[in-house]
């Protein structure tokens, strides 16, 4: 009966994932707009792209490693990437990024290869991207909307949709430009020349009245966000005072999270060499190899400058990571830039209260396809490592013994005669102790086994020690 319920659900996870394949964007089958001042009132639709980064620090290859991040985030959205770019300066160019003479440059790019999106490997000031469009003709975006726009394409829970898009709407509302200069100011007054009576203008301007709606529609997502995350917070009591260990699955965005809580519980969920593949977040029980229940939290994949407003968004949902007795921090170990990861999600680490003072293990994934020397370059700057294949399983059995030992130690040792009519403790005992025997008597059971304080008192109440039955 177990195996027919983890292959359906296994089965959930395929169809998932072929749900999401089934229907891809055609290139060239969109409506682009003239007047490229309209862009932001309207989806992406990225086809033909055309990459540029600003190499302000690191190495070459430190740069090369980012661009060729953005262009899977770009596959990822959808598009095709035609060509990537790469301009070293001290900063970037406050009025157009890259600079005014690299940005013709870019504009004679974009024409000969017949490209339609410019994405932009940072996040750009409204001013800069007003301009750099005014330069190369083309929409020009950057890596944050990039990142928000694959977020809403794979958000499939309710809370997961309201967070992308009050990310989205956060990330807009400093971005409205007006349609046209008669609706960019108010005018009236003096401000109309002098007129007076007649030529006052009309109140409140159209880009006013926008930003007004968007921030009450803010105001309405976080209500309705805070209300979802409140059957979360519910959920996550109920552990707590059961005192069920939780463990917390975190990393690099296909670094393998949802793939090893796969392995480890069977739990199904959709799995795809893709970046953030999954976002709702996932909670599953699971068990050590002594028989000890804990649950396990496959939680949002990080990305390098992960934006700050889908950090503030996903607040409810990081906090699974805050309140975990254990963190398994997954890297991918064939990645060319395993130490980067590792400093992009301990960076995400920070700004979430409470997440830096969890215990951490550095899991080290995809052993099949990663380097040994790579992995013993990780090995010998993290204090604690393990390395696995979620894929072979290899490397799981010694993964769980670890999760065993890590987690919170069962302190107290019962040898005690339970009533039959308390036999919820007894299963209790199954679900969260560590069970050494079980002998069934005349008066009751005898319960042999280490228990944690809760447990321990309400049995302390309710049995016998056993030498005083015999």
């Amino acid at each position: 009966m177990h195996e027919n319920t983890a292959l359906d659900e296994f089965e959930t996870g395929d169809m998932d994932l072929e749900e999401r394949q089934a229907l891809r964007r055609v290139a060239g089958l969109s409506t682009e707009l003239q007047d490229v001042s309209e862009v932001e009132y309207r989806q992406l639709r990225l086809e033909r792209v055309v990459l540029v980064g600003v190499w302000t620090s690191g190495t070459a290859a430190d740069a090369e490693n980012s661009l060729l991040e953005l262009k899977l985030l770009a596959e990822t959205a959808g598009s095709q990437v035609l060509d990537g770019l790469v301009q070293r300066r001290q900063k970037p160019d406050p009025a157009t990024y890259i600079g005014s003479g690299k940005a013709l440059e870019l504009r004679d790019v974009v024409e000969s290869t017949g490209a339609d999106t410019v994405i932009c490997d940072g996040e750009l000031a409204p001013g800069q991207l007003r301009q750099l469009e005014e330069t190369v003709k083309v929409k020009v975006i950057d890596r944050t909307a990039l990142i928000l726009d694959i977020f809403a394409q794979h958000a499939k829970s309710r809370e997961g949709k309201a967070q992308v898009e009050l990310a989205q709407l956060q990330y807009l509302l400093p971005r409205l430009r007006g349609w046209g200069g008669n609706l960019s100011r108010q005018v009236g007054g003096r401000a109309a020349g002098g007129v007076g009576i007649g030529g006052r203008g009309p109140g409140e301007t159209k880009i006013e009245l926008d930003r007004r709606r968007i921030r009450e529609r803010m105001a309405k997502l976080r209500r309705q966000i805070g209300g979802m995350s409140t059957s979360r917070d519910t959920m996550r009591y109920q552990r707590q005072r059961r005192e069920v260990p939780a463990v917390a699955i975190a990393g690099y965005t296909n670094a393998g999270k949802s793939s090893l809580l796969n392995r480890v519980t069977g739990a199904g969920v959709l799995v795809e060499d893709a970046l953030f593949a999954t976002l709702d977040p996932t909670v599953r029980r699971a068990r050590t190899p002594e028989g000890r229940l804990f649950t396990i939290a496959d939680t949002v994949g990080f990305v390098r400058h992960l934006p700050h407003q889908l950090v503030e968004a996903f607040r409810s949902t990081l906090e699974e990571v805050a309140d975990a007795d254990l963190i398994l921090h997954v890297v991918d170990g064939s990645h060319p830039d395993p130490e980067g990861q590792l400093a992009a999600v301990r960076e995400v680490f920070a700004d979430i209260e409470g997440a830096s003072d969890v215990r951490e293990i550095v899991v080290i994934n995809k052993a099949d396809m990663a380097d040994q020397d790579v992995i013993d370059r990780i090995t010998r700057r993290e204090q604690d490592t393990i390395v696995v294949s979620a894929r072979t399983g290899k490397g799981v059995p010694e993964l769980m013994a670890l999760i065993e030992r890590e987690l919170p130690r069962l302190d107290h040792e019962v040898h005690l005669l339970v009533p039959y009519d308390r036999g919820d403790l007894i299963s209790r005992a199954h679900k969260e102790a560590e069970v050494i025997s079980v002998d069934h008597v005349e008066d009751g059971t005898i319960l042999h086994a280490r228990v944690l304080p809760s447990l321990f008192q309400e049995l302390e109440r309710a049995g016998k020690p056993v030498e005083r039955v015999f």
